[in-house]
């Protein structure tokens, strides 16, 4: 069979996409979800696969229907459980099928409902010792039970209303308005019939949010999870315990200056572990934790190496409660480490793989780690790591390959990794994926892009920022992490802080300075590209040099003084932009300096940076940029406009013509090609 090619667009996009990793109670079985393109290649469905952990039997599909599944999780007696809204067999189809909970039996058979909600169930967690499991429902405010919400829904829907009456805020988060549900956990044991879904968590906003993260105890008796706590017009995040017979809630950890998120219980059940972030000022970056405190709160919490210059990113424990393992970006990676109770002030790497790893799980014995592997050379692939190898070496380690659902793609180029000097003479380092062929006699045209977040970093392979595609068309792609970017340690991220337009943006040219003195890349052909806040740091590139033939800016922030309050969590970008910040470093304020020509992307259903912005930018290049428009109308920038797309481009057609457009608009300026727009767009 023809390995596919990374390359190619129409094979992209119907490479497999891993996502998900859970390993059974007796370590014996994994169950990734993969996601592949539908019959008609308009939209990607989720199916089940079973991973053999040993490494020898092929991966095996358990699951299969049009509506996909989703959100794996095995209970104690090694069951499987997951959601999915396809047809339940023993019921009347609805016109509108929500996600319910099914089982699939680990002596086999097939799989049955369990559990449903008119509104549909959402995040599944299960205890360890026994078999019970807690899951989210969205329940009108007014509702009683789930019967009288599905009462109240039917109610809402023959009556065609979808207005939302707020008393709170906020009101939309990423591209989803809140309310008139909100969700609620509800609680059951397992057994032959549907699942008896007891309520936990009363009416209110308290598990609205982005990180709301949730862990039962081993014995089923109560649930750890966050919890919003209003402040004003904002929120901070708690940690709360609510026992799973009373539904009495107390209060585990609660800081004004500290946010407190995906907490996890120990197998043992005395411990919780949590991350822990210190709020951030507008001269102040936050800082992660790794946090430490009793089950029973008996004790204060306590930092966990507090010295250690990295921001856990997961946890998961050992089996026998002695230590977490974590991951954390980290030098253009982002390793496992272990980290043990009985040294807590020493975090060890466990990884050699130049990679990023995710969904990290511990074998019941903990000799063997199991994780998804990806980076710029391979998209996420399941691996085994031997923990006992680390243990008994304290060296780091190699992952070892399994046999996973999908080969990774040939790709046509190779990876290599570059640093420069700032002038502050802080070092700053990326990845550059070269195209095969390039040399000083054909140097490649390079695209500089740049990352979102701004806290995050180029470490793990990217479905939506994919390098080989523009690689197959000849272009060298470069991939910085500016000041801002996590992995480097505190100071890196303090160092453009408040200061957005300063030292990230001397960096980035610092690193492109070095990307175009390599004989191998074309000095006079560059561009630049970028989404959100990469899309931010692009405006403000094209109103800071003319160095780059074309710009490319998805999702950007254009005017910080709109962007503030209109965004989706205005309570947290209102602790960060200071009066001064905006005033100094809103790229707007720079318009009549861009002479470059600019490929403006933005969906209507964007929340986190509001359309407004885009429309904005748009008006402003054609009316007050260096290079407005002519008489006539016409312009040298574009603006490509999704009407249905939020802050990311999700549906595989939309993506194709994503990707086709900007190929496009590069080709004109960077290949001096007449731009082809694509079919469905003519």
């Amino acid at each position: 069979m023809t390995q596919p090619s990374a390359g190619d667009l129409d094979a992209f996009l119907r490479l497999p996409r891993l996502s998900g990793l859970e390993l059974s109670p007796d370590g014996t079985r994994l169950v990734t979800a993969v996601a592949s393109l539908d019959h008609d290649g308009t939209r990607w469905v989720s199916a089940l696969w079973e991973v053999d952990p040993t490494g020898e039997a092929p991966a095996r599909r358990l699951t299969r229907s049009a509506k996909g599944e989703t959100s794996a999780r095995f209970v104690s007696t090694g069951d499987l459980l997951f959601t999915s809204a396809r047809p339940d067999p023993d019921a009347t189809e609805e016109d509108d099928p929500k996600a319910m909970l099914w089982l699939l039996p680990a002596a086999g058979g097939e799989a049955r409902v369990i559990a449903r909600a008119a509104g549909g169930l959402g995040d599944v967690v299960t205890a360890r010792d026994v078999p019970v499991v807690s899951v989210t429902a969205p329940v009108l405010g007014a509702s009683v039970d789930l019967d009288d919400d599905a009462e109240r829904r039917k109610a809402r829907k023959e009556r065609k209303v979808s207005a939302i009456l707020h008393t709170a805020y906020p009101v939309r988060i990423w591209d989803h308005d809140l309310g008139p549900d909100q969700p609620r956990r509800y609680l059951a044991t397992l057994g032959e019939d549907e699942l008896d879904l007891r309520q936990l968590t009363g009416a209110g906003p308290q598990l609205q949010g982005e990180y709301v993260g949730a862990s039962l105890s081993p014995d089923g008796a109560a649930l750890v999870t966050a919890w919003l706590v209003p402040e004003g017009a904002g929120q901070r995040m708690t940690v709360v315990v609510v026992d799973s017979v009373t539904g009495e809630c107390r209060t585990l950890l609660d800081d004004p200056d500290t946010e407190y998120v995906n907490p996890v219980v120990s197998p043992d059940g005395r411990w919780v572990v949590a991350e822990h972030h210190v709020r951030s000022t507008a001269t102040t970056a936050p800082a992660v934790r790794i946090c430490l405190v009793p089950f029973d709160g008996s004790e204060p919490p306590r930092i966990l190496a507090p010295a250690w210059d990295r921001w856990p990113a997961s946890f998961a424990w050992l089996a026998d409660s002695s230590g977490i393992v974590l991951t954390a970006d980290s030098d253009g990676r982002c390793p496992v480490f272990l980290l043990a109770l009985d040294d807590p002030d020493a975090v060890r790497q466990v990884t050699a793989d130049d990679a990023a790893f995710t969904d990290v799980r511990v074998s019941p014995d903990g000799a063997t780690l199991y994780a998804l592997r990806s980076s710029y050379l391979a998209p996420a692939e399941p691996v085994r790591v031997d923990l006992a190898a680390f243990r008994a070496s304290c060296e780091p380690v190699q992952a070892q390959l399994l046999r996973g659902p999908a080969a990774a793609p040939a790709l046509p180029g190779t990876l290599t990794e570059v640093e420069a000097t700032a002038a502050d003479g802080a070092r700053v380092r990326g990845w550059l994926a070269l195209p095969d062929g390039a040399s000083a006699d054909a140097p490649a045209p390079l695209l500089l892009w740049i990352h979102g977040g701004p806290l995050n970093s180029w470490n793990a392979w990217s479905w939506r920022w994919n390098p080989w595609l523009m690689v197959a068309r000849g272009y060298a792609v470069l991939l910085p992490d500016p000041a801002l970017s996590t992995g480097y340690g505190q100071e890196f991220v303090q160092r453009g802080w408040g200061a957005w337009g300063d030292a990230p943006f001397t960096d980035l040219m610092a690193v492109t300075d070095a990307c175009v003195a390599r004989p191998d890349v074309d000095e006079e052909r560059t561009a630049a590209m970028g989404g959100s806040f990469g899309g931010y740091m692009a405006n403000w590139v094209a109103g800071h040099t003319d160095r780059f033939r074309c710009i490319v800016t998805h999702a950007s922030l254009w005017s910080l003084e709109g962007f503030g309050p209109t965004t989706d969590g205005a309570f947290y970008w209102e602790r960060e932009m200071s009066p001064a910040m905006m005033a100094a470093h809103s790229p707007h304020h720079f318009v009549d300096r861009i002479v470059t020509p600019m490929l403006v992307i933005h969906g209507d259903k964007d929340y986190r940076v509001p359309i407004g912005e885009g429309l904005r930018l748009w008006y402003e290049l054609l009316t007050k940029s260096g290079l407005p428009a002519a008489d006539d109308g016409t312009t040298e920038h574009r603006f490509l406009y999704f009407p249905d797309e939020n802050h990311w481009v999700l549906t595989p057609e939309h993506a194709r013509v994503w990707y086709q457009t900007c190929l496009g608009f590069l080709g004109r300026h960077l290949l001096d090609e007449e731009m082809v727009t694509p079919d469905l767009l003519a």
